[in-house]
């Protein structure tokens, strides 16, 4: 049976519905990510998770109980704000044992548990240290540490490293993930920063307008997008316009050349126009044109982007990206030299919504 469970839920602020028929089954130890831009909904499902936000409908159980009648309080969750959110008359440790000393515990099992998240967070040195006496990623561990320190069942975690400068924002994700597994708590975090989604998270809940387009694997999301809206949200990906040619032989043109497909064009028939997905590191520069997994088209521009050079070309009415992996020795292609890329069949993608 699933640990945490949202059961047709929905949100609206007066005559506006932020969340719309959300369903979603997580297991026990799972880290879910919920992506997405400003406004979708993903925060505002957290906040429900969390009781800080009633919803207009559905349900929301945990470990088959249902939250509907607990107040934020009563449920067992710990949570991690953007804001670090940590007592300025404080330490450290004072900080961790905060909600041990709520709950009433003995003092014997708060200084052991302070000691034990201290140790977890590799901050045992600075628990005499005071907020503003520490970096941004340092407070929030602490954040984090205090959060664990009750054992909660659920973990939430809201957008919690977009103050943090890039390198320790990489830093920081990957402890988060180690201590999650290393816990095998029950964790779903908000971000709007798709490689943070993609390299930690065991699920994957891309949100658009307040509805989930797409739940899957990082696998699956990025290699496989469900909507148009998936495919250009996640990750930098060539939207390009197809005309059927022969839909029962998956053959279509694109521009005046022909490519065949691997994946079913659908209902989709001859004269129609489709739209195909291709990342851009799935291609690379070929000798010649032959075959039917190849596009030639005219460069319009070449950008160096250190590890990898991103090389743009003229096809049909589509420009399409690729990229060549940078190489002392690598001479990318001159703007208006005509190139030819090759794939496979199974790269491109086609987009059904």
């Amino acid at each position: 049976m699933s640990f945490l469970t949202l059961t047709s839920i929905q949100k609206s602020f007066g005559p506006v519905q932020v969340v719309k028929d959300f369903n979603m089954s997580i297991e026990k130890g799972e880290f879910i990510s919920f992506l997405g831009p400003s406004g979708c909904g993903k925060t505002t499902i957290l906040r429900m998770i969390a009781g800080f936000e009633t919803p207009s409908g559905g349900a929301i159980s945990i470990d088959g109980k249902s939250q509907a009648n607990l107040r934020p309080n009563q449920r067992n969750i710990g949570m991690v704000f953007q804001a670090y959110a940590l007592f300025p008359n404080m330490n450290v440790a004072e900080n961790v044992a905060f909600g041990l000393k709520v709950a009433g515990r003995p003092k014997a099992e708060i200084d052991a548990r302070v000691k034990e998240m201290l140790g977890l967070i590799k901050l045992d040195h600075l628990a005499d240290r005071y907020p503003y006496q520490m970096s941004g990623g340092q407070q929030q561990r602490v954040a984090l540490a205090r959060a664990l320190a009750p054992k909660p069942q659920v973990l939430l975690l809201d957008e919690p490293l977009s103050a943090l400068d890039a390198k320790i924002r990489v830093s920081l994700r990957e402890e988060i993930r180690m201590i999650q597994q290393q816990l095998g708590i029950t964790t779903v975090f908000v971000t709007h920063d798709q490689e943070e989604a993609l390299s930690i998270s065991d699920r994957i809940v891309v949100m658009n307008a307040g509805k989930a387009d797409q739940i899957g694997t990082p696998a699956d999301i990025y290699n496989r997008p469900a909507t148009r809206f998936v495919a250009g949200f996640v990750g930098t990906l060539n939207l390009i316009e197809a005309k059927v040619v022969d839909a029962a032989s998956n053959r279509v043109t694109i521009g005046d050349q022909g490519v065949t497909l691997r994946e079913s064009l659908g209902n989709a028939k001859a004269g129609d126009t489709v739209s195909l997905a291709l990342r851009p590191e799935a291609g690379s520069i070929a000798a010649d044109a032959k075959g039917d997994t190849a596009l030639s088209g005219e460069v319009v521009s070449s950008n160096f982007l250190g590890s990898v050079i991103r090389t743009r070309m003229k096809v049909g009415g589509s420009v399409i990206s690729f990229d060549m992996f940078n190489s002392p020795g690598l001479v990318p292609p001159a703007v208006g030299e005509t190139v030819t890329l090759r794939f496979t069949a199974g790269d491109l993608l086609v987009i059904h919504d």
